[in-house]
């Protein structure tokens, strides 16, 4: 299937890069300092959302701040070593005009940036949580970034892994591409989907990038 856009936002972990051991490692460190049993912590979705949303369905207003400056600390320490590039997102990236593109993640700027150092790629165009009210699945960070390329929303496609981020980019008024990078096909919601970047192409033309994907059947 083919796609026509003038810009593609992705996704950071689980699309371009993964990060998962050392999320999971950072976040069970910092539920056991904190006193969250494990059933707690079990009940609540992690993939995909701002560290701010999940800490306040664990954690009295009181003790957020703290515990969201603690959580940040820890994944950006765990940053070297933990994060690797995902298949196809370097050569996709790579082919891609400068202004066409962006980042769209749930992490901090912060943590978001440690994240792509890491894996060797550089973003001038990122939107991360530390610049919106509303987090996915709100549409309000694809928004941003379509305005900040420039870009009619209509004319962006969504590259994600999860849920809360494909109902995003779709109540954004974008056509998106999931990957099964995280979660099963049948939990994905999407245009088109697929294993990874791997199985995407993007060709740049007069009337804007068009967008081959290889999609499971």
């Amino acid at each position: 299937m083919n796609l026509h856009a003038d810009a593609l936002l992705f996704d950071n972990d689980g699309t371009l890069v993964s990060s998962m051991e050392s999320v999971r490692r950072c976040w069970t460190r910092w539920a056991r300092e904190y006193g969250i049993t494990e059933e707690e912590f079990a009940r609540v979705e992690l993939h995909g959302r701002p560290a701010a949303e999940i800490i306040a369905e664990l954690l009295p207003a009181g003790v957020r701040a703290g515990a969201l400056a603690r959580i940040e600390a820890l994944e950006v320490e765990d940053v070297a070593g933990g994060v690797v590039l995902l298949p196809g997102a370097e050569d996709l990236l790579s082919g891609l005009p400068a202004g066409s593109w962006a980042v769209v993640t749930s992490a901090t700027r912060p943590l978001a940036e440690a994240r792509l150092r890491e894996a060797g790629i550089d973003c001038p165009v990122i939107v991360s949580a530390d610049d919106v009210t509303r987090g996915k699945p709100d549409p309000e960070p694809f928004l941003l970034a379509a305005r900040r390329l420039g870009v009619d929303p209509a004319r962006c496609v969504v590259f994600e892994d999860a849920p809360a981020g494909l109902a995003a980019g779709r109540a954004a008024g974008m056509r998106t591409v999931a990957l099964t990078t995280t979660h099963p096909a049948g939990e994905l919601r999407a245009d088109v989907v697929v294993r990874d970047l791997s199985a995407v192409s993007a060709q740049v033309g007069a009337a804007g990038l068009k967008i081959g994907t290889d999609s499971r059947d």
